[in-house]
């Protein structure tokens, strides 16, 4: 106890009872230097780097793992894209003299074409879109073997409404536009931001690997009210009370919301922590899997106020890093590249 030092140098407690397991005679310890007393160690903030860390398949921990969601929709995107290549050259050769409008905005000289969704502002009935899209293929794709399925998330156990449940719930599944229509209907009521939404995907996939279970036609509804439940809380500033959502689904019970909440929360390991890095990679995924799926994002003209605008923040940034470019800046230049032709004088002997 009088040794200042042993809390960062002695052993753990179950080999330090072994070592003194009788009294030994006192003997003075030499002076430590300040290397190896422990006093230089680093924050935790430094010693936690995400590189050293190994890539584990986890996306909603670690930011360079590829998102679950954008690898399950790949394999329908391909097939999407050979029947679109094979009927835009058949409608090109049904309708060669009688050309369609043109349905895709393209940028030009006098005119820049520019959605309104940012990462730390996105579209919010886009984001629903992408989000009930990534929980589409989330179930089309999923392993027909099937993994464990867990008695909170059933909706025969729990059922969200009173109306008779078919015997079949299991077999098929949701079309994309029913689970845009049940996500939609909680955030409409609700009142909760796109932010929200991109936040309740990175729960729901955490869900999933921590818990090694699917998200199948039985367990969709119940999984995905709990992922929103949680990221309202964490995100917003004022959250919506469990009992408010009760309100919303008429048929369910606060006690049910409580449960619900609970076990998603030991599921996940009380981990709620989204990294600024994880939040972007979900946002771009989603903006890849629109773009690859024809869900692109609503294009207007970019106004003259929303052109200063950027104009500002670009001249913001380029005060922040001026210094950072002079002292990155090279003094020299290769010569790899340098193909410009010289004439040499023969010399002839």
């Amino acid at each position: 106890m009088g040794n200042t030092t042993s809390c960062c140098v002695s052993s753990s407690p179950k080999h330090r009872r072994s070592n003194h397991s009788r009294l030994e005679s006192y003997r003075p310890e030499p002076e430590l230097s300040r290397e190896d007393t422990g006093c230089n160690l680093q924050h935790i903030s430094d010693r936690e780097n995400l590189d050293d860390l190994p890539m584990e398949y986890n996306p909603s921990d670690h930011p360079r793992a590829s998102t679950i969601f954008l690898s399950k929709s790949q394999t329908d995107v391909r097939e999407k894209r050979k029947s679109l290549y094979i009927n835009h050259f058949t409608h090109i050769s049904e309708n060669k003299h009688h050309p369609g409008p043109v349905r895709r905005k393209y940028s030009s000289c006098s005119t820049i074409f520019l959605d309104d969704s940012t990462v730390s502002q996105p579209n919010l009935k886009y984001t629903i879109k992408c989000v009930a899209l990534a929980i589409y293929y989330h179930i089309k794709n999923r392993d027909v073997n099937g993994r464990m399925l867990l008695d909170i998330f059933d909706e025969k156990l729990h059922p969200l409404t009173k109306s008779e449940i078919p015997p079949d719930y299991d077999k098929h599944d949701p079309e994309q536009k029913q689970i845009y229509r049940f996500v939609r209907t909680l955030f409409s009521a609700a009142q909760l931001t796109s932010e929200c939404a991109i936040v309740t995907l990175v729960y729901l996939e955490r869900l999933l690997t921590y818990a090694e279970i699917d998200i199948s036609p039985a367990n969709w509804k119940r999984i995905v009210l709990g992922a929103i439940l949680l990221a309202s809380k964490v995100w917003d500033d004022q959250a919506v009370w469990n009992v408010d959502y009760c309100q919303i689904l008429k048929d369910i019970t606060v006690e049910d919301m409580n449960e619900l909440e609970r076990q998603f929360l030991e599921l996940l390991q009380f981990n709620i922590n989204v990294p600024s890095s994880v939040y972007a990679k979900y946002y771009f995924d989603l903006r890849s899997m629109a773009e690859a799926n024809n869900l692109s994002f609503p294009l207007e003209p970019l106004s003259r106020e929303k052109a200063q605008k950027l104009e500002a923040i670009s001249r913001l940034c380029d005060d922040i890093y001026k210094d950072l470019r002079k002292q990155a800046k090279k003094r020299s230049v290769s010569a790899d590249n340098l193909t410009v032709v010289r004439w040499c004088p023969a010399i002839i002997s």
